[in-house]
């Protein structure tokens, strides 16, 4: 690597452990690591100013990341890497670092590109700095690291899902099945949810669901420099039934979201939910970004019309022609008796079977959306398709007693 020097890296220690402040219990070890020394010594002074911190600098990357267990010796609670030294190495070790899961990192940067504090972000980084420094805010991370490192730890969990749910045209009940699809998959799988409204410019998950959120995806994407697990946690509204929302915006937005600061959103996301239910309305011009990664499920939902199938088909055509499990094909308000296509016509427009029929049911419809209470709430055949749906995306068996009533809507 170009930042490593002559195959062995001097070490040097300052010992700032002092009278403990903001830090209740036993001090934190950091190791700080970076080939400049004007930018390393910047932080370093940043750090030592905290009181319960002891710190150790590291003044070259090891020369590859087998010996990255040999330079650091030992285990430490916070590594803090420099970013402009050799980034694609500064990435990689940050991965590696974080692989345990022990380790709270955190990288710093002279240059103010968005886009390489993305990237680290990505990678797993909880915290990323520019110079100069501010104390406060490294302050406050540390405060954080500390929290984490004296938290009993959690027991491992399954790697977090994204559900995409994006629809042939405007209209044909995407917000609705989501909305109600993130409910039922909380309830029937007790793990944490999160419902993200991306139908813009104008989202209504939030309505479909009876709640008046204080803030949205706006907030959220208005400075991606701010936005981790804290931070985004304050943004989100809860139903009632437990599902996290985060809404979309009140009013037009101005700018397109950028793609890489939605990225980043769902990474983000993806450290403290579980499930990540996406809302996209019929939008098509996010295809490039993180909602259609190769581990998410996507449901095409459409309606057996002319229009409808015939946007599914171009759809399926142009943007899955290779996707088999991840997509899923959902037909709405589905109503054999009134169909115009049998069961043959619709797979051949489809180009493929479809997995979910909810049934056409107004009346439930009508009196949940009067009284903005959500289907998944209400006894009713939609609410039994889309729990079952929600039961075998999250792994579980279809219930017993529901499996007889709801054969025919499920293929």
């Amino acid at each position: 690597m170009a930042c490593a020097a002559g195959g062995r890296s001097r070490f040097v220690m300052a010992d700032l452990t002092g009278t403990p402040g903001s830090f209740d219990k036993s001090s934190l070890s950091v190791a700080l690591i970076g080939a400049d020394e004007r930018r390393r010594g910047e932080m370093a002074e940043a750090l030592s100013g905290r009181p319960g911190v002891t710190v150790k600098e590291y003044v070259a990357f090891p020369h590859d990341l087998d010996e990255l267990p040999r330079l650091l010796e030992q285990h430490y609670d916070v590594v803090v890497v420099d970013a402009d030294s050799d980034s694609d190495f500064a990435v990689q070790l940050a991965e590696n670092l974080l692989a345990s899961g022990k380790t709270y990192v955190m990288a710093y940067s002279a240059d103010p590109d968005v886009r390489l504090a993305i990237r680290f972000m990505r990678a797993g980084v909880r915290e990323f700095f520019t110079l100069p420094l501010d104390n406060g805010e490294i302050a406050e991370a540390l405060i954080r690291a500390s929290n984490r490192s004296t938290a009993p730890p959690e027991p491992a969990r399954a790697a977090s899902k994204v559900f995409t749910f994006l629809g042939t045209k405007g209209g044909c009940g995407v917000t609705t099945i989501a909305a109600n699809f993130a409910i039922s998959l909380a309830q029937e799988s007790e793990r944490s949810t999160l419902l993200i409204d991306l139908g813009l410019p104008l989202g209504d998950a939030a309505i479909n669901l009876g709640i008046v959120p204080e803030f949205s995806v706006a907030n959220a994407l208005q400075d991606p420099t701010r936005l981790d697990s804290n931070f985004l946690n304050t943004l989100v509204a809860r139903h009632s039934s437990g599902v996290g929302v985060l809404a979309a915006p009140s009013d037009f937005q101005a700018d397109q979201p950028n793609r890489e600061f939605l990225d980043k959103l769902l990474g983000v996301a993806r450290q403290d939910f579980e499930f990540i239910v996406v809302d996209l309305g019929s939008r098509v011009d996010l295809m490039d970004t993180a909602l259609f990664a190769s581990d998410a499920v996507i449901y095409l939902v459409t309606q057996v019309g002319i229009s409808e199938l015939r946007n599914a088909n171009r759809m399926i055509t142009r943007f899955f022609p290779k996707r088999d499990w991840g997509l899923q094909i959902v037909l709405n308000r589905y109503k054999p008796a009134t169909l115009l296509f049998d069961d043959k016509n619709i797979e051949k427009a489809l180009t493929r079977p479809t997995q979910w029929r909810i049934p056409d049911d107004w009346a439930s419809a009508r009196r949940t959306q009067s009284t903005a209470t959500p289907l998944a709430l209400d006894d009713s055949q939609i609410s039994l398709a889309i729990r079952q749906m929600a039961r075998i995306a999250c792994g579980l068996p279809a219930d017993r007693e529901e499996k007889k009533s709801l054969f025919s809507f499920f293929r």
